[in-house]
């Protein structure tokens, strides 16, 4: 069971003044050889947007991108036509495929954003371009691992052109969970958004990660009130 720990203080960080943003993997102006990518999952931005501020328009392709709001109100455009604002709670996806440019920005002028950007190498180039997005309570997961994206249209939440599979968490004190990875030639990527966990005998605190793979199932158990994100995908592109 090989494993990869990335503690959060040893992220990548930009500060652009309006944006403050933390890089799991390289990005932008960070560059780290050995914190490229984890198998598809190229990108975990944690983003905290400025009142007022944002990003302006720009380009994406061939790749499916995942923003979920942590705190706050993001408004996006894009070329499709799309104007929406979303909030805790909610779950956006975009497929770039062909190519597609979009913008986002901290709807209000007296709190900041905050968000996860998370971008997944696709299985299939050029693809039809496509946007969707759900909206999930906190009853839904707390105490228990809920599904919020798939590869299938037809299964729970958001879907993607990729044989990946993501959970949310929130939990009290003292839960457990075994997880089972969907496909063997996948891997899975535990990123804790609060609290302290523990995933098969390495303790997690606020903000940090870990990877495993060549493993069938995980153990994951929270030693207070935890909220986090897993992600099941393909080690391989």
């Amino acid at each position: 069971m090989p494993i990869v720990l990335h503690p959060a203080d040893l992220r990548g960080k930009a500060d652009h003044g309006w944006l403050k943003s933390f890089h799991s993997f390289s990005f932008a102006n960070y560059y780290d050889p050995k914190k490229m990518n984890f198998g598809v999952l190229r990108v975990l931005n944690d983003d905290f947007v400025a009142p007022g501020m944002g990003f302006g328009t720009h380009p994406h392709d061939n790749m499916e991108i995942i923003s979920i709001p942590l705190e706050g109100d993001l408004e996006h455009k894009d070329s499709m036509g799309n104007t929406t604002v979303i909030k805790e709670g909610d779950i956006q996806v975009m497929s770039a495929g062909t190519g597609i440019s979009h913008s986002e920005y901290n709807k209000n002028d007296d709190k900041p954003v905050k968000f996860l950007q998370i971008w997944v190498i696709p299985n299939k180039k050029n693809v039809t371009p496509r946007y969707d997005q759900i909206t999930i309570e906190k009853e839904m997961y707390h105490n228990k691992l809920f599904q919020i994206l798939s590869p299938s249209s037809e299964d729970e939440g958001v879907w993607i052109h990729q044989d990946a599979w993501f959970y949310i968490s929130e939990t009290d004190d003292s839960q457990i969970f075994t997880y089972s990875l969907k496909k063997d030639t996948n891997g899975l990527y535990v990123f804790l958004l609060e609290g302290t966990i523990v995933v098969e005998g390495h303790e997690l605190k606020t903000r940090d990660a870990i990877g495993l793979w060549d493993i069938k199932t995980v153990e994951i158990s929270t030693k207070r009130n935890s909220k986090f994100l897993i992600m099941d995908v393909p080690m391989t592109f």
